[in-house]
């Protein structure tokens, strides 16, 4: 009976073992905290573990894997399986998808994000691009128009922005060191250090980041039209890893994608209807540039693009190819709207 009892017991414990060995967990490496900017890994998660009784379950960590500007080198030695960065934190490592980053694109919705996002990643050069760093593009994070809250008297007039010091990456920076800004590209979560001790006068970020970050608790104002582009962060997985997934797993993760973009949006557009109470409550003072002063600004946004171009396919890239893709999905998107 004592021999049976431990046979009983030992292969209840291999097929434990075995059972537990089926299962699938990965890591997500986020920085900052949980936000509107990271819903969608929440809801991509949560669908994947549904759609796979538990047997594919998602850690998600928020600065305990990597740092935001390391993320893409975790993923590319499989530090983790997931991870979410922004392409203007290292425009060398992606250069294909800082064409996304480039300032006044015309884009100016999220879902027009989302749209032009999506068809820049699944677009052979960018794949290639990625592979390089064993990345593979799962979903944007798309991201409203940037604008920027500031300290001491409101700057309205492009003049006004000559000498100003900015937080601001990719696109946006160069737009406004066109006009004789200043960027610097300090990482989200040193913007408010950055602002408070006088290293930056401004700050250019989305909504969410602005309350994320607390760079809206020491503004003065806030500009709530300049609208100079946004920034592309992308979610990417471990190719190996993605590999490695059985079939049932792999369209589990795939088929959630959809679900969480949408869960973004919807959940986005609840934040921007508390911005204004936000800026009230704040007392932050609102600053509409004049369209004649946009028109300045915009008159510098073609020589970066060009030069763009010239840049990008002097290193082998088809930008212009890439840059008329993002163009055309847009008219795309807004004529089936």
């Amino acid at each position: 009976m004592h021999k049976l009892l431990s046979r009983t017991a030992l292969a209840t414990l291999a097929l434990t073992i075995g059972t537990e060995a089926m299962a699938t967990e990965w890591n997500v490496s986020l920085w900052g905290q949980r936000r509107a900017f990271t819903e969608h890994v929440h809801h991509l998660a949560d669908a994947v573990a549904e759609a796979t009784g538990g047997e594919f379950t998602m850690n998600i960590s928020y600065g305990g894997l990597s740092n935001n500007r390391e993320n893409l080198d975790g993923i590319s030695i499989g530090a983790f399986e997931m991870a979410q960065f922004c392409a203007g934190y290292h425009r060398d490592k992606n250069p294909s998808i800082t064409v996304l980053e480039l300032p006044l694109m015309g884009v100016s919705t999220l879902e027009e994000e989302v749209a032009v996002s999506h068809a820049v990643y699944a677009h052979p050069a960018v794949q290639a691009d990625l592979g390089r760093w064993n990345a593979r593009l799962l979903m944007t994070s798309p991201m409203p128009q940037y604008n920027i809250v500031g300290t001491g008297e409101p700057r309205d007039t492009i003049a006004a922005f000559d000498g100003m010091r900015v937080r601001a990456t990719g696109g946006i920076g160069q737009l406004f060191e066109s006009v004789g800004a200043v960027p610097t590209s300090v990482t989200a979560s040193e913007a408010y250090n950055a602002m408070e001790s006088g290293v930056v006068d401004t700050v250019a970020f989305a909504p969410h980041a602005h309350l994320s970050f607390r760079t809206i608790d020491i503004a003065d104002w806030w500009t709530e039209n300049l609208n100079p582009g946004t920034v592309n962060c992308p979610v990417v997985v471990n190719t190996d890893a993605y590999d490695a997934l059985s079939d049932e797993e792999r369209a589990a993760l795939d088929g959630a994608v959809e679900g969480a973009i949408q869960h973004y949006l919807d959940n986005y557009a609840d934040l921007l209807e508390q911005w204004d109470s936000v800026l009230a409550e704040r007392e932050v003072t609102r600053v509409t540039i004049a369209d004649a002063e946009l028109a300045l600004l915009a008159e510098n946004a073609a020589p970066i693009h060009a030069a763009w171009i010239e840049q990008m396919t002097s290193q082998g890239l088809p930008a212009q190819e890439l840059y008329d893709l993002v163009q055309a999905t847009l008219a795309e998107h807004r004529a089936s709207n």
